[in-house]
Parts: structure tokens; C-alpha cells; sequence
């Protein structure tokens, strides 16, 4: 409201006293004859702080004014017209206080400014260096820094209140900081003043939310602790003192447990000084002046004589001091507590009692003795004053209330003494609870105390009597808080954020996590406590701050102190007052009250803002209209009282209200929306009407206030004491009582939001400088309300529909008896009190209070313009809470339709259908509705509830969850029967209407009902209109012969299971996936019980029609895992199956082709155990056809297999070239004709017979060939390959699988639609990228480019061909592309193949070959892709390149050479680099000898140094580098440099070990020699062409220098899988020259 945007339209144009406007008028006059005056500003006033003569106000835009008696600058300025604080313009002021003569600010960054009085430090400066610094004429900065931080931070203030000679300030935190002079500060120190800001230690780790200062004492609004937060800071050594928050006040006292210290009645350790005798005392009395010669800071019931107790001291030196709360420490100064001359005493700052260190009696049994003594006392007669009137008590006693009150409360002391003697106690490790006085005390002073208690407690003098018994255990348990003496800080964070600087203290209490108002609460307070205004029923003073018990669990909102009593105002609108009531400021009789009291107030009112004066109490209700009404008690004298009397307690003779009264004059005074008292003063804080809003808030606080009110007292009337009733339970029965809980559980719920919500409301009155209306709570917990009313609305029908009100009606008679009249008052009708009804419309009264919230937010919507975001927020809100009224009215009425029902319908035939959530909609009791073939004399009833249909048939009960009932109309045909089809999971049945109208009705409820259980809006179903036919729903099967018995939880269509679901059978099995049509389909994952095994069969993988069909992974019980294709349940197509493990006999892996559950076709079985690998044909899960067989021991076989064994021709060939060729008859039995072949060329031939392995006879012919023919004979010309099966014909089953996941034919897909193939890729990337959200982004990325179909139907030019290698090399590298798929697939049969036990050198040919044959299949597949690429081995034009230079372009194209385009160009750098280890193993092995040969050459010539190994391979000299560079610097070659020429030649060759495909290498090749040429260049004068009879030589050197390992398996590789294209170019003479260079280097002699 205060910013320009969020006002109302028509007040931003409205001049400032429309608003803001502040009324002060003076307390002590009578109410008639009071006119208040107006303060006159030009801009609206937004907030008022009143001193003991002064005020300040604070106006919009953060401007201070001030008016009154302004002593520090000797001014008297009028209230009518307020002078700036010029020093404070630009600070953007937030917060104002005013205290008993000095003022203070808070700027909007936090920080503190004070003027004023600083006679006793309360304005914090301290520049001593000025004699006449009493006085701080102009505001100043206060420095608050946190030094218990590193590194130190500077403090944010929001919050500020200040009393006469001190300040209290509030942190960003919720921590507090206090400065000034006096036990009022809280502080752990014992010496005054305190000038530098401090915090309060005591209440660190508190969330304080607001604090309020009197004359000489400090009220703090803390947040509760919760349970966990007490338990761990509350340890067996350190427990905390005050309010323990885990039990309520009753059990406070089982938790003091026992130690061996002792408090006295202040609340503080009890202690010897010494064990010896100490002398008395001395006291040394001075006098402080105000400068004007008048004595300040005095209080009522204050004398300027020492106490009597300190005269006792003095007489009778024997007796050992005993200091209760602070000792005199040796070797400091001696300086005693000052009285002045109106005998307000003054604590001296160089006073310096420090608390004593010893937390116990040294001596257990003399404190016992003197207990006993205490109690023993007889009464005697004392000269005791009555505590009514103060002035005279402070004649006779001459206490100040800064030390021990010589009158304190009648039975706390002895109550006290009692409890503590015996009973237990909470302790700080030992330590004192701190400095209380400054007055040391001894056990005689407590013995004479303790003696005029007990006589004041036979007399009852001081207290009311009536009161004794309750207050005397709050009294016990008000045990002061242990001081922290320098503890960590505990700051709980708050979910709310820090308060704003801007929010004035009172805004305070907000709930962790939902910034609502918190009303747990707890009230501290400290200081003096002369007139009880502390409330712990006793007159003593506090140093620390100590938790008022009374007020616990009272839901405190807000504090107010007047000078010598204080003021509480709770949630429930209700005030509680102690402290001085001399002139009846407290609103009650009973005076003094040392304990909180309710004020007494007339019916109908409801305060929600308080304040506290001098001798005044200024209340802020709500009356009988919209408009607040003000209620004065207090002092009404005719005269105004000057400031010296100011400070003295009235005369008995004024006249004074004891009852708030209703001051009259308010009515003229608009709505006021704050009250603030100081002094003799009051002001109020007014807003004018402007077209109803601010009647609109006030009126929607109003209500919420009032309706707090009432569910406050409906909980304290009606639902606690039938809680706690014993009897509730068996009248109720079990389900009634459950539900009767769970009623009161909402109700109470609801009750604290409203509660929380009205605190809010009232909050937001009282600030007027952050008022926005979309900051309504309303608004901005809109989900939060809504809930909650739902819940409560809920769980009254679900008592109701179960007909809990009857029984709660006789119980709430039996219960309440006398107060049934008070019953009747909240019921708020005017109906008798006769029935279960009655309590029914009382617990539904709540939901009339949506319509208000909807009606007002209207109402305060229509103050703005349609434009403005205030107005979307309210009519937002409006519509939302005016729907959820109209919805709670409907389901009010279904649920006393329900109870209607079940009442009139009872019995045990429908008792088990008897809910509490289930509502009736519609029934057929009137036969409106039967089945198709129904028959004339059956009786069949139908009842449709919110959630189930059930058909009745005698007493047959079918039910239909309606979560998976489809309803269908059925058109009007010849026959004329008004029908609607249902349809259910296991049956479908039609009805049969009596008449359109009924089935019109049927159909609408059908489908609403529907709608609303599976969480539609349920609203505007036509007759025509279904409920939606996919869903999702859980169901579990009956009859369904394949889901009998089966959970289902998943989606639907139309009454099948369709969609992503699980499903889960009694027997342990368990699907989860996709359905359709009612059949498993699409991707699941099943569990199958396995009874043979401990482990069940697991499944991952594709489905189609309810079977296992397409890929997928099955891993048995048994521990076999099968990775491949399925067909109708069974292992068809590629697949891969381990068998067992590594420790097993049977492990084994097989990868091949499968059918119809067997091996069948080419495959590849690695027999683990027997270290064989066969690479053949199967047939039937057996070897046979053509095949090859490796053993671990390099033992090869090549031949055909029958049945599973080697049988018919083969060949076998030993490690050390051994050679048999002939006939076999079983695995390694030779049994016929055969050549055997030594390694030495020896040949034996005839017949064989016997294993391999141990031992042949044969008759034949042994022949030893010549030895010219044996060495032109080549060693490894072996006769193999012809037995083997050939590479075209291996994997075929993985090329089918991949062709179709393409969706085209197994044979090759030459009649597939291409279109349709890549539609299907598209669909296979998005589904997979939408299945597997833990991708990485890279990889997110390359999925989304391959959803994008490429232009494949354009010719391929080389323009584009470029982006089609592009888009291989991202396909490859995804898995979930099909050719990503079939890479992955190659590869890994592949290295099932020659990894291992196939690493075998006699494989290499068919490593090779098989790698060409992946090449060609792949390449037809590309091909069928893209169909624009040319055959293997064409060439790409050129792209058309229409325009003038066209034919400068070709004929450049032409010099340059066209592109030829090949299988192995294209797919080898996409599939050898994943080939690569077990194709180059293989060649390494191959070349074993000939590398041996070259690398002991290698080794042998690198031994020389460069030149010398130059001439020695016949370079000429010319060529010789005679410099060389080593990091830039120039050297000269000599003849002992080795690795010095030719360098970079040499690490460009040394590369070649890096690349996996040939182009890759042959391109270092020739790198290398452009570097040769390179380095040659300089040493040769002009152009010259390499000849080879120059070149060879200098290759050789580079070869040499360069040390490649394995050369010659690098120079096969390129030789066999090159570039036919590149066999007879430039690259291909290179290679030539580096495969000369590795011949020579074997034949080269080293000698």
C-alpha cells in the first residue's frame, strides 16, 4: 500500500493526511473531556514512539520528526508541529524509539543512530574525553560489531527499543544487543555504564522476536524451542535454566534434577566467599546530578537509603557473608551503588562486584542445618508494610529495586527454600549464574527475609490467596537461565530470511518454513522488579533474562512495558497484565500482581494491539463494527503532572479506571491502525476510508480475529475435554474414534493457520510502512489454506458419514454437563441444543469463512485497476477460494446424503461397503436402472459411490472400482432401449435405463465420477462426453486366465492394460514395462521364478504380443546369461550365451547365430576349461560343417565336423609346423589315409590311426625330400584355408539383425522402403534419448543430431559427402543406432573370435578376410541408406557450379585428382581402430621371426654414431647435416653425435605406431618424407628430384634411427588392407621404399 504502485487507484492521487494521520493526546485527563490533537505533516506518518516527555515520529520516505520536551537541546517544541531531524536526511530511516529521555533509529542498511540523555550510556557513546558528555544533542552512529566472528562483522539492526537509562537492540539474527546501565540489560558484567552495544549472551541461540523496554526493566518475545533443539544444547553438564519446551509446565518440575548447588529466590547461585571470616563491607555513598539540578531515572517504590539488610551485615561481623548474586573482588575498587537525591539509585561505572566463581556450599551438612533453621522458624511479628501502596513500603524499607526487595512476594521465598533444599535443580558445570545486584547478601539477611515470609504467607498480605496454589509451582520452576560467559553462537537459521530493516519489532514471530506468524512462544524478561513487573511472582530484580512460566503455551504475539508494569497480548486477543497497578493501568483488581493476570474485558472485544505508558494501558479491539475502538485504563487525574512528580508513583487519591473503558473520541478518529503510550502520553496512528479498503482489511482481519476466537474456544469448550475423556473410546467405537482424532487433528490444524493467519493480519495493520496487498497471506500461501480446509472438511464428513455425531452428542452431555449453555453460544444459532445435528453444522460453520475471504479480496480488488498486478493477485485469490467454497458445500451435502443413506439403508448386508471416505452419488433403488438381460422377477440394485460401483443382486455384492470402469453410451437404434455399456478389466456388461432422462443422469454421474477419482474437474460432463479412456490406474486380476490372480499398476486403454505399467503375480513373478492391447510389448524387464534354482530368470529386452520377441538380455538361474535376438520366446538370431563361470567345468561362451532356441548356423564356441576355441558351423546346438579348432597349446585344426565331431578331411597343424592332412573320426583321432609333414620338409605317408595327442601308428612310406627342393620350397607355405568356412558367410546373422531394426528384409534389404528405415532410426534415438535421463550433455547432443533425418535421397557430390562421413562417425559411436548396434556387434565377435585362445598367427588370413567381408556388407548397407553414393571403388563428381568461373573450378578439381570413394576408405577409420589390438597381435605373432631378425639389426646399428652409420649405408657426403639445433641454439655436428641428424625426420616416422588405419599410415609415410626433403634442402644449392640411389640410403638411416617395434607387422597391415586405389601412387612407391628399407635392414651385415 505504501509504495506508489501498490496503492489503490484512486489514493495515489490523495493528499498525505488522508492516511498516516497521528492523534496524541495526554493520559492523564478524564476520557470525556479529551480532544486529541493532530500532527500536521505533509506526508503520511508511518510510525509513533512516545518517551517520558517527547516523542518521535517517523514519517514516509524515512524522515524523523520530533516534539515535546526535548531536554537535551533545551527546546519544548509543540506536538501540532514536530521539527526534522535535519542530521538524519539521506539515512532512509526504517524504525524509530523513543525512551525515557533519549530516542533512537534504525536506517535502511541497519544501522543505529541515538540522541538524547546519555548520563548512564544509553545513547552508547563514549567519549570520555568529554567532561559534559550527559547529553548527545544531534542522532550519532552506535557501532555494533560482533567480535565472536572471524573475521569480526558489523551487526544489521532491525529492531530497537529503549527504557530510561538503557537500549535493547535486535539483530538480523534475532539476536540481542543491549547497552545503557542497570541489571535491566542482561548482560554478564558488573560494570556500568555499558557503552559499547553488547550481546546477550543468555539468549543466544533464541529466536527473539520482539522486545520492549520499561523504566528499569526488559520484556523479550522468544520463539519456542523445539524438542530436538533443547535435547542437544541441554547436556548433563550444561542444562538450560529457563523454560524447558519438551513437557508442558505441569511435569516442569520432574526435569531439575539434583546437584549440589543452591539458588536463592533471585534465581542465582548461593555461594561462600570464603571459608574464614570476612570482614564486614564498607559502603561508600555518592550522589549523581542531572544537570539541571534535578535528580532523573527515579522510580516509583525506590528509596535512597541502603537496605536493612546491609545494617544487619554491619552488626554482626561474625556472621560469614554470603552474596547471592555478586561479591566483592579483592585488590578493585570499592566503590558501593550510588543513591541519588529523589533516591533513584544509580549503578556507579566503576562499580565491579564480579560474580563469584564457587558454585556450591563448601560445607553440605551446615547448609542443611541452616535449611532445617529456616523452615523451623516460629511467626513472628513483623513490622511489614502492605505492598498495595508502594510509596510507604519504600519509607519503611529503603530498598532500591535494583537489589533484593526487603517485601518480596509472601511464599516464594519459603516455597523456594523448600523445594530447593531437597528437591533437584539444573546447573551450569558449577559456574555462577552471574552478577544480580550490587549489594552483597548473608545467610542472616536471608534468615530475616525468609521470617517475613513466612508470616506474610499466614496473613496472606501481599498475594491473592486464591492464587497461591497455581502460582507457587510456575514460582518454583522460575529458575534463572544459566549465563554463557562467552558461549559460541547457535544461530538457527530461519526459512524465512532475516526481518527487514524496515519491519517494526512487533512484526515479528514467523514460522520456520512458511512465513506465517509463529505462536509458539515464550515471554523473558529481567531488570528490576520492585513492583512485580518481571511476573515470576515475586518483587526480586534479574539479571538474567528468565522465562515467565505462566505464560507458556499462551501464544503470545506481542509485549508492551510501561514504566513499572508490562503487558502481553496473545493470539486469542486476550491481555495479560502484571506489575504496578496504582492507578489501575493493569485492568484489574488485584494489586500488585507479581504474576500475569487476564484483563477483564467486556464481551465482544477482541484487542490486537497493545501499549504501556507511565501509569496508563492503551489497548487497541475490535468492537461490535468494522472500525477499531480504543480502551484506556489507568490513571485520570484533571492535572497534568509535571516531570519531577512524573517519576513518583500517584497519589491514592487520583482517580483512576480500574476497567478498560472504551474512550469515545475514537470513534471520530477513522480506522486506527496502531496504538503507542509513553510518559503520560498516548497516540494512536489513523487511515482514512478511501473507497472501502481499508475497511476492506479491517474488516477481513476483523473476522479472522474473531474467527480464531471462536475456534480457540471451540478447542477449550468442546475438543480438549472430550480428548482427554476416558470414555471417549468405547462410546465412540474403534473406526469412530480414529476418525474422531483425526477430526480434532484437523480441527487444531486449522485452528493455529488461522491463528498464524490473523497474527498476520494484525501485523500488517501495525506496519504501516510495508503494506502490500500481494503480499496477503491469502495470496501467498494460497495452496497452504486450501489444503488445510480441505483436510478439515474431509475429515468432518468422514466423521459424519460413519454417524460419529450421535455418539459425540451424547458424549459431549455426558461430558459437558452444566456448560451446555456455552455449547450452545458457539454453535451461534438460536436453535435448542437437541441433536447430532447441531454439532454437525458447528464443525461445518468453518467453511463460511472461504466466502468471506472470497468476498473481500473482491472487495479490495475493485480499489484497483484491472491492469495493475494487485488487482490479477486478488481476483486470483477470490476465484480460488470461491471454488473451494462452492466445492466444500457439495461435498457437505453428499456426505449428509451419505449419512442419510447408511442410515436408512443399515444392516449387515451393506455395513462391509460402509466407508468414511466413500460418499453416495446415485443408486436405483427405484428400479431406474437393470441389466440387458435381466430377468423379469430378479431384484438388481445399483449404487454408485465417489468411488466404486456396485451391483446388488439379493445379497450379492459386485464391486467395480471405478478407477478402471469405462463407460460407454450406446446410440438409440430400432429396438429402443435407453442403454450404457460398462466396461471393466475382466467383463463388460450393459444397462438398460427406464427413461432418456435417467440415462442422461446415470451417464453424467458415471463420468464425473470417474473424472474426479482419477483427479479431473469432474465438472461440465455432457451426456455424450466418456472419461478419459487412457489412464492410469492400479487393478488386480480375478478370473483373467494369463493375469489371474495378478497386481496391476500402470495405464490403461479402454479397459486393457496399455502403456508403461508393472505387473506382479503371486508366484514372485514380476514385469515392469510397456503393454499393449492388453500383452506385454515394447521394452520390460521380467522376473521369472526359477523352482530348479535358489535365483530366478531375469529378462531385459523387447517384447511383442505378450512373448519375448527382438533383443534382449536373459540372465537363468543357473547363471547362464544370454545377450541376443528372440523370437516367440525363443533364441533365434544373433546371439551371444555364457555358460557358467571361470570355476566351473562347463564355462563357456558361444556367439553366433541361433534358431528356434539352438546354435545353428556359423558361430563361435570359446570352451574356457579345455582352453578350445571351434569357429564353424552348428547345427541342432552341435558342430557341424566346415569349422576350425585352436587350442591354448597353438595347436590348429581346419576340417569338417559331423555330430559334434571332427569327422571326414582335415588338416592339423602343431605349433612347430608339423603338418597332417588326411582323415578323421572323432576329435584329434586320426583314423585313415594321411600325409604327415615334418618341420624339417621329412613327409610320411600311408594310413594312421590313434589320437593326436598320444600317439599314431602308421603303415606307409617315409620320404626325405631333396634338398634343392626343400629350400626353394617356402616355409609357410601351408596348405590353408580350404576347409574353413568363408568370410562372406560368417555373421550374417548380425548384418540380418541390423537390417531389421532398419524394418526391411533379412535378405538385404533391397525391398525395403528406405523412408520407413529411417523413420525407424528417428523413433530409436527419441525413444532412447526419453528412456535414459542420466546421459551426459555430449552425449544428449549427439542423440538429438541423429533424430534429424539427413537429405539421403540427394546425389552425393563432394560437397555433401563430407557430412555423410560426419554422420557414420556419430551413428558408430551411439549403441542405440542400429549401425551403431551393428559396429558394437561386429566388434565384439570380433574379438570373441581372435582374442584369447584365437590369437593364433594361423588365423591371421582369416582375421583379414573376415575384416574385408565386414566392409562389404557394411558398405551395402550404407549404400541402401544412402543410395546416392557410388559402388566400391567409384568416383564422386564434382558439385554443379553454375556461374563464370565454372569451368576454372573443374579443370583446378582435375589438377588436383577426383575422389574415389571405397569400402575400406570409408569404413575402415570407423571400424579398425576397434579391430585394431587383436588384427595387429595377430600380424605380430606372423612376423615373430623376421621382427627378431630386424630388431637385433636395429639394436646393433644404432650402436654407431650418426656419421659413421652414414657412410656406412653408402650416403653421400653431400647429404651429411653438419649443424644441428638444440632449443634454438646452433651445434656443430661432430663425429662422435649420435641421433643428431635428421631429427624431425625421425620423430615424424616414430608416429607411425600411433594410427590404426593404413591411410593414417601412410600419411606419416609421407610426412616423413617431406620432412627428409625438408632438412635436405639447405645443404643442396638450387631445386633438385630425389633419385632412389640418393634416397634409399638416407631412408634407410631415418628407418634405422626411428626404431619402430614390430615393423614388419606394421608393413603387412598396410600391404594387405591399403587402398587399391593408392597401390600405384606416390604413397604407394613411399611404402614401397619403407618395406625395402625393413628387407634390407634384416640382410644388412654388421661387419
Amino acid at each position: 500500500m505504501e509504495k506508489q504502485e501498490g496503492r489503490p487507484a484512486d489514493e495515489r492521487v490523495l493528499q498525505a493526511p488522508d492516511r498516516g494521520l497521528v492523534h496524541v493526546w495526554p493520559s492523564g485527563g478524564g476520557t470525556e473531556q479529551l480532544f486529541p490533537d493532530k500532527v500536521l505533516l505533509s506526508r503520511p506518518v508511518v510510525q509513533v514512539s512516545l518517551g517520558e516527555h517527547h516523542g518521535v515520529l517517523l514519517a514516509q520516505g524515512g524522515q524523523v520528526f520530533s516534539f515535546g520536551e526535548l531536554s537535551w537541546r533545551g527546546l519544548s517544541v509543540p506536538v501540532s508541529a514536530p521539527v526534522l531531524e535535519a542530521s538524519l536526511l539521506g539515512r532512509t530511516v526504517v524504525h524509530v524509539a523513543a525512551g525515557g529521555f533519549h530516542c533512537g533509529a534504525i536506517s535502511e542498511q541497519g544501522s543505529v543512530y541515538m540522541w538524547g540523555e546519555n548520563t548512564a550510556g544509553q545513547c552508547g557513546q563514549n567519549d570520555r574525553a568529554s567532561v559534559t558528555n550527559i547529553t548527545v544533542s544531534e542522532p550519532c552512529p552506535v557501532a555494533m560489531v560482533d567480535s565472536e566472528v572471524v573475521p569480526p562483522v558489523v551487526v544489521r539492526v532491525v529492531g530497537l527499543a529503549c527504557g530510561r537509562e538503557h537500549s535493547l537492540a535486535l539483530s538480523d539474527h534475532n539476536e540481542l544487543w543491549a547497552w545503557g546501565s542497570g541489571c535491566q540489560l542482561g548482560l554478564v558484567t558488573n560494570i556500568f555504564p555499558v557503552w559499547k552495544p553488547q550481546k546477550v549472551e543468555h539468549l543466544a541461540g533464541r529466536h527473539v522476536i520482539q522486545v520492549a523496554c520499561g523504566a528499569y526493566h526488559s520484556l523479550a518475545l522468544v520463539r519456542s524451542l523445539p524438542a530436538q533443539d533443547f535435547s542437544a544444547q541441554s547436556t548433563p553438564k550444561t542444562r538450560e535454566r529457563g523454560r524447558s519446551p519438551q513437557c508442558p509446565v505441569a511435569d516442569r518440575e520432574e526435569l531439575v534434577t539434583t546437584d549440589d548447588a543452591h539458588y536463592c529466590p533471585l534465581g542465582v547461585e548461593l555461594s561462600e566467599v570464603m571459608r574464614s571470616e570476612t570482614p564486614s563491607r564498607r559502603r561508600v555513598s555518592r550522589q549523581r546530578l542531572h544537570p539541571a539540578g534535578m535528580s532523573s531515572g527515579s522510580s516509583p517504590g525506590s528509596g535512597a537509603s541502603l537496605s536493612s539488610f546491609s545494617d544487619d551485615s554491619r552488626s554482626n561481623p561474625k556472621q560469614r557473608n554470603l552474596p547471592a548474586c555478586s561479591r566483592l573482588e579483592p585488590g578493585e575498587n570499592r566503590t558501593e551503588c550510588v543513591s541519588q537525591t529523589d533516591g533513584s539509585p544509580k549503578a556507579n561505572p566503576a562499580a565491579d562486584w564480579a560474580a563469584t566463581k564457587d558454585s556450591a556450599f563448601s560445607d553440605d551438612l551446615e547448609l542443611q542445618s541452616i535449611l532445617e533453621k529456616l523452615s523451623g522458624q516460629t511467626s513472628e511479628s513483623q513490622d511489614v508494610t502492605a505492598t498495595g501502596d508502594t510509596d510507604s513500603m519504600s519509607s519503611h524499607t529503603g530498598s532500591d529495586d535494583s537489589y533484593i526487595s526487603s517485601t518480596p512476594s509472601s511464599d516464594l521465598l519459603t516455597s523456594s527454600y523448600k523445594d530447593d533444599s531437597a528437591c533437584k535443580r539444573q546447573t551450569n558445570n558449577g559456574r555462577a549464574s552471574g552478577p544480580l545486584s550490587s549489594s552483597p547478601v548473608c545467610l542472616e539477611e536471608i534468615r530475616l527475609c525468609l521470617e517475613k515470609e513466612k508470616q506474610a504467607l499466614l496473613s496472606s498480605s501481599l498475594t491473592n490467596i486464591h492464587q497461591k496454589g497455581n502460582a507457587a509451582a510456575g514460582r518454583r520452576l522460575s529458575l534463572p537461565g544459566t549465563p554463557t560467559h562467552g558461549s559460541p553462537r547457535r544461530r538457527r537459521p530461519c526459512a524465512c530470511g532475516p526481518v527487514s530493516a524496515g519491519q517494526a519489532p512487533s512484526a515479528g514471530p514467523l514460522e520456520a518454513g512458511d512465513e506465517l506468524p509463529s505462536l509458539e512462544t515464550e515471554v523473558w524478561s529481567w531488570g528490576r522488579g520492585s513492583e512485580g513487573q518481571l511476573g515470576h511472582g515475586d518483587q526480586l530484580a534479574r539479571l538474567q533474562p528468565l522465562c515467565i512460566k505462566s505464560l507458556t503455551g499462551k501464544e503470545v504475539i506481542k509485549v508492551a512495558a510501561g514504566s513499572h508494569h508490562s503487558l502481553a497480548l496473545t493470539a486469542q486477543c486476550q491481555v495479560y497484565s502484571w506489575g504496578s497497578n496504582m492507578c489501575g493501568q493493569l485492568g484489574h483488581l488485584n494489586s500488585p500482581v507479581t504474576l500475569p493476570q487476564h484483563a477483564k474485558l467486556s464481551d465482544g472485544l477482541r484487542v490486537w494491539d497493545v501499549s504501556a505508558g507511565q501509569s496508563h494501558s492503551l489497548l487497541l479491539a475490535d468492537g461490535d463494527c468494522v472500525q477499531p475502538v480504543l480502551l484506556y485504563c489507568g490513571q485520570q487525574s484533571e492535572k497534568p503532572q509535571s516531570r519531577s512528580s512524573g517519576h513518583s508513583s500517584p497519589s491514592r487519591a487520583e482517580s483512576y479506571a480500574v476497567r478498560p473503558s472504551l474512550l469515545p473520541f475514537c470513534i471520530e478518529m477513522n480506522y486506527i491502525s496502531s496504538v503507542c503510550s509513553g510518559g503520560q502520553t498516548c497516540a494512536a496512528l489513523t487511515d482514512q476510508n478511501v473507497m472501502g479498503f481499508i475497511a476492506a482489511i479491517h474488516e477481513l482481519a476483523s473476522r479472522e480475529r474473531r474467527f480464531s476466537c471462536w475456534m480457540s474456544d471451540v478447542r477449550k469448550v468442546l475438543i480438549s475435554p472430550l480428548r482427554k475423556k476416558e470414555a471417549a473410546c468405547q462410546m465412540l467405537g474403534e473406526p469412530c474414534t480414529q476418525l474422531f482424532f483425526a477430526l480434532c487433528e484437523s480441527f487444531i490444524h486449522l485452528s493455529k493457520l488461522v491463528g498464524r493467519h490473523a497474527t498476520s493480519l494484525s501485523y500488517f495493520l501495525q506496519n504501516a510502512q510495508s503494506r502490500d496487498v500481494t503480499s496477503f497471506p491469502l495470496l501467498t500461501h494460497t495452496e497452504l489454506f486450501l489444503e488445510t480446509y480441505k483436510k478439515f472438511c474431509s475429515a468432518v464428513g468422514d466423521f459424519e458419514v460413519m454417524g460419529g455425531f450421535q455418539s459425540l452428542h451424547k458424549l459431549s452431555l455426558e461430558c459437558l454437563g452444566s456448560r451446555q449453555a456455552v455449547l450452545s453460544q458457539l454453535r451461534g444459532s438460536d436453535q435448542p441444543v437437541g441433536g447430532e445435528f447441531d454439532l454437525v453444522s458447528m464443525f461445518y460453520q468453518p467453511l463460511q469463512q472461504l466466502h468471506h475471504y472470497s468476498r473481500l479480496l473482491l472487495k479490495m480488488s475493485a480499489c484497483y485497476d484491472v491492469l495493475t498486478l494487485e488487482y490479477q493477485s486478488l481476483q486470483q485469490g477470490c476465484s480460488h477460494y470461491e471454488s473451494l467454497s462452492l466445492s466444500l458445500l457439495r461435498k457437505r451435502k453428499q456426505a449428509e446424503a451419505t449419512q442419510l443413506f447408511w442410515k436408512t439403508h443399515s444392516g449387515k448386508a451393506t455395513e462391509n461397503l460402509r466407508l468414511p471416505q466413500r460418499r453416495l452419488l446415485c443408486e436405483s433403488s427405484n428400479r431406474s436402472l437393470t441389466p440387458l438381460s435381466a430377468g423379469r422377477f430378479s431384484n438388481h440394485w445399483f449404487i454408485l459411490f465417489n468411488d466404486v460401483l456396485v451391483h446388488t443382486q439379493f445379497s450379492t455384492h459386485h464391486v467395480y472400482p471405478l478407477t478402471c470402469l469405462w463407460v460407454k453410451p450406446i446410440t438409440e437404434d430400432r429396438t429402443g432401449l435407453y442403454a450404457i455399456k460398462i466396461i471393466c478389466p475382466e467383463e463388460s456388461f450393459t444397462l438398460v435405463a427406464s427413461t432418456p432422462e435417467e440415462k442422461n443422469k446415470w451417464l453424467r454421474s458415471l463420468n464425473q465420477a470417474v473424472d474426479q477419482v482419477l483427479g479431473g474437474a469432474a465438472q461440465g460432463s455432457s451426456p455424450g462426453v466418456t472419461a478419459a479412456v487412457c489412464r492410469t490406474a492400479s487393478y488386480k486380476f480375478v478370473a483373467d486366465e494369463r493375469f489371474k490372480d495378478a497386481q496391476y499398476a500402470g495405464g490403461w486403454l479402454a479397459g486393457r492394460v496399455h502403456g508403461r505399467g508393472t505387473m506382479k503375480w503371486p508366484d514372485g513373478r514380476l514385469y515392469k514395462g510397456n503393454f499393449k492391447n492388453g500383452l506385454e510389448d515394447g521394452y520390460g524387464e521380467c522376473v521369472i521364478p526359477n523352482k530348479a534354482q535358489d535365483k530366478p530368470d531375469t529378462y531385459q529386452g523387447q517384447w511383442k504380443e505378450g512373448r519375448i520377441h527382438g533383443f534382449g538380455k536373459y540372465k537363468y538361474g543357473s547363471g547362464e546369461v544370454y545377450e541376443g535376438c528372440f523370437c516367440d520366446g525363443q533364441r533365434h538370431g544373433y546371439g551371444m550365451l555364457s555358460s557358467g563361470k571361470l570355476a566351473r567345468t562347463t564355462s563357456s561362451v558361444f556367439i553366433g547365430h541361433w534358431v528356434q532356441d539352438k546354435k545353428t548356423g556359423y558361430g563361435v564356441h570359446d570352451d574356457i576349461m579345455r582352453g578350445e576355441k571351434y569357429m564353424g558351423f552348428w547345427l541342432d546346438d552341435q558342430r557341424h560343417g566346415s569349422g576350425v579348432v585352436v587350442t591354448q597349446y597353438g595347436v590348429y585344426f581346419e576340417g569338417s565336423f559331423k555330430e559334434n565331431k571332427m569327422s571326414g578331411s582335415g588338416l592339423l597343424v602343431s605349433d612347430d609346423n608339423t603338418v597332417f592332412q588326411g582323415e578323421f573320426s572323432d576329435d584329434w583321432t586320426i583314423n585313415g589315409k594321411g600325409v604327415l609333414t615334418l618341420a624339417n620338409g621329412d613327409c610320411l605317408d600311408g594310413l594312421f590311426s590313434g589320437e593326436w595327442r598320444t600317439g599314431l601308428k602308421v603303415v606307409g612310406t617315409y620320404v626325405k625330400p631333396t634338398l634343392d627342393g626343400y629350400e626353394g620350397k617356402e616355409k609357410n607355405d601351408l596348405p590353408l584355408g580350404q576347409h574353413v568356412v568363408p568370410a562372406a558367410q560368417r555373421w550374417i546373422c548380425a548384418f540380418d539383425e541390423c537390417w531389421s531394426r532398419l524394418g526391411c528384409d533379412a535378405n538385404g534389404g533391397g525391398g525395403g522402403d528406405r523412408t520407413a528405415a529411417w523413420e525407424n532410426i528417428a523413433v530409436t534415438i527419441t525413444a532412447a534419448r526419453r528412456q535414459s535421463p542420466d546421459l551426459s550433455k555430449s552425449h544428449t547432443k549427439v542423440l538429438e543430431s541423429l533424430e534429424f533425418i539427413p537429405q539421403y535421397g540427394e546425389p552425393v557430390t563432394t560437397a555433401n559427402y563430407d557430412n555423410i562421413r560426419r554422420y557414420l562417425t556419430k551413428a558408430c559411436e551411439t549403441p542405440h543406432h542400429p549401425l551403431g548396434w551393428l559396429v558394437e556387434t561386429l566388434v565384439t565377435a570380433y574379438r570373441m573370435t581372435y582374442v584369447g585362445v584365437g590369437s593364433n598367427r594361423r588365423l591371421l588370413p582369416q582375421a583379414v578376410q573376415e575384416l574385408q567381408a565386414y566392409l562389404t556388407h557394411f558398405y551395402s548397407v550404407i549404400r541402401f541408406l544412402f543410395p546416392g553414393l557410388p559402388d566400391d571403388g567409384g568416383v564422386i563428381p564434382d558439385a554443379p557450379d553454375p556461374g563464370p568461373f565454372k569451368s576454372r573450378r573443374s579443370s583446378s578439381r582435375a589438377e588436383q585428382g577426383v575422389l574415389v570413394v571405397s569400402c575400406s576408405s570409408l569404413l575402415l577409420p570407423l571400424l579398425l581402430p576397434r579391430l585394431y589390438p587383436p588384427l595387429f597381435t595377430l600380424y605380430c605373432l606372423q612376423q615373430e621371426q623376421e621382427e627378431a631378425l630386424y630388431w637385433e639389426r636395429v639394436l646393433r646399428l644404432n650402436k654407431q654414431p650418426d656419421q659413421s652409420l652414414l657412410s656406412f649405408l653408402g650416403v653421400q657426403e653431400k647429404f651429411w647435416p653438419h649443424w644441428m639445433s638444440i632449443l634454438g641454439e646452433k651445434k656443430q655436428i661432430v663425429s662422435s653425435s649420435k641421433d643428431a641428424c635428421f631429427v624431425s625426420a625421425v620423430e615424424t616416422l616414430q608416429q607411425i605406431s600411433t594410427t590404426f588405419t593404413p591411410s593414417d599410415k601412410l600419411m606419416v609415410i609421407q610426412r616423413t618424407f617431406e620432412e627428409l626433403t625438408l632438412e635436405v634442402k639447405p645443404l643442396l644449392a638450387g631445386d633438385f628430384l630425389w633419385c632412389m640411389d640418393d634416397l634409399f640410403p638416407l631412408f634407410l638411416y631415418v628407418v634405422l634411427r626411428a626404431r619402430v617395434r614390430n615393423l614388419g607387422a606394421e608393413v603387412c597391415l598396410i600391404e594387405d588392407l591399403m587402398d587399391p586405389n593408392l597401390q600405384h601412387g606416390e604413397m604407394g612407391l613411399m611404402f614401397t621404399t619403407l618395406k625395402a628399407c625393413f628387407i634390407q635392414i634384416q640382410q644388412e651385415s654388421t661387419t
